[in-house]
C-alpha cells in the first residue's frame, strides 16, 4: 500500500465519526494564522486548535505572498477573522538559499525562470518583521492586529518575537 492509499484509509476512519453539524464555516476564534509549511511544524497542535477554530494559510515560510494576503482579506471580509498570528520556525530552509541560486538552478533543470519570486531570507525572526510590515501596509486587510512567534523546532515552544 502506498503512502496516498494509507492517507485514504485513514480519511475513511476519520470521515465514520464525523459531525458537520459541529462545524461552520466562520472560525469560533476570528483568528487567521500564517505559517511555514515545513512538516517539523503543525500550527494547530502548536498552538492548540481545534477544526472550526482558525483559518491556517501555510506556504514555504510563512510569507506574507500575494496568495498568502489573498487569503487573508478572504478571511477578514467574508468570515470575520479580527487577529493574525505569524509563525515562522528555527533551522527553516528558506534560509538556505537565495531567490538568485534557485532561479539558477531552475532555469539549468528546465530552460526556464519562473515569473515569482521565491521569497527566501537569511533570517526568520527578521522575516516575521518583514511579513507583519507587508500585512501592514495592504490597504485591503481591514484588522491589522499581528503577533509573531517563531517555533523552536528543536523543542516545539513558541517564542514571541516583538513587532515595531
Amino acid at each position: 500500500m502506498g503512502t496516498v492509499d494509507e492517507l485514504l484509509a485513514n480519511n475513511t476512519r476519520y470521515a465514520a465519526t464525523f459531525d458537520k453539524g459541529a462545524l461552520r464555516a466562520p472560525p469560533r476564534r476570528k483568528v487567521a494564522v500564517l505559517a511555514c509549511m515545513d512538516a517539523r511544524l503543525d500550527p494547530a497542535r502548536a498552538l492548540g486548535l481545534e477544526e472550526g477554530d482558525a483559518h491556517v494559510v501555510r506556504n514555504a515560510g510563512g510569507v506574507a505572498t500575494d496568495d498568502a494576503i489573498r487569503s487573508l482579506v478572504i478571511s477578514q471580509h467574508l468570515l470575520g477573522t479580527e487577529e493574525v498570528v505569524l509563525v515562522h520556525h528555527t533551522d527553516c530552509g528558506m534560509e538556505t538559499f537565495t531567490d538568485d541560486e534557485l532561479g539558477q538552478r531552475l532555469e539549468a533543470a528546465t530552460g526556464a525562470r519562473p515569473g515569482f519570486s521565491f521569497e527566501a531570507f537569511a533570517n526568520a525572526e527578521d522575516d516575521l518583521v518583514q511579513t507583519a510590515a507587508r500585512l501592514r501596509a495592504s490597504p485591503f486587510l481591514a484588522h491589522k492586529q499581528f503577533r509573531a512567534f517563531l517555533y523552536e523546532v528543536e523543542t516545539g515552544r513558541l517564542r514571541e518575537v516583538p513587532l515595531p
